[in-house]
């Protein structure tokens, strides 16, 4: 969470805050969104908004992480005996989160991120590690019970996971989805030998 300035936050006042922000981006994309827009959508002055967070990076950024919070339990799973089940829970919780709500959010900052060493540190800590991390943890859990046999490093598997969203997400050729999630899983599944 950004370090507040001045009054505490009002918690439904931030909570607006990201919503609008997230809504607004979804709808009109990231590059249109602005400050005032996102105030008042969220009907709160734009002064408000500034004490918080110093731009629309920084609101998307919170929105994004409190997202993977509210989804944490399926985004971080744990220990299961059906690895591949989830890794496709996993990944359908992120593909189907990028397809609503925030796939303009994350292509934005990413795209701004090519300029910005800072917000790239900020979005590969705070958004895209997390995940990758979640990912890799699950998949060494079935390397070291057994279920599944490494052919190939962990880290490639992954870029391949995540690589294929962003893929898509930049391009538009195709849909990020359950369905993406489901062939992505069989892909992974091709890349061990199992038992």
């Amino acid at each position: 969470m950004t370090g507040t300035r001045g009054r505490p936050r009002s918690e439904d006042a931030r909570r607006a805050i990201l919503h609008a922000a997230l809504e607004l981006c979804e709808r009109g994309g990231y590059q249109d969104l602005t400050i005032k827009a996102i105030a008042d959508a969220a009907e709160v002055g734009r002064q408000t908004v500034y004490r918080w967070w110093p731009d629309k990076a920084s609101i998307l950024m919170e929105a994004l992480v409190d997202l993977g919070h509210e989804h944490e339990a399926v985004l971080v799973p744990a220990d299961s005996t059906d690895v591949l089940g989830a890794v496709e829970r996993l990944l359908t919780t992120t593909y189907e989160l990028a397809r609503k709500v925030t796939g303009p959010a994350l292509v934005g900052l990413m795209a701004d991120a090519q300029r910005d060493p800072v917000l790239s540190k900020r979005l590969q800590d705070s958004v895209i590690g997390p995940r990758r991390v979640a990912l890799h943890a699950v998949l060494q859990r079935g390397v070291d019970t057994g279920e599944l046999v490494a052919a190939v490093p962990l880290d490639l598997v992954v870029d391949f996971a995540f690589g294929a969203m962003w893929y898509r997400l930049l391009s538009h050729h195709a849909p990020v989805d359950a369905t993406m999630a489901s062939a992505v899983t069989e892909g992974i599944a091709a890349m061990f030998a199992q038992r």
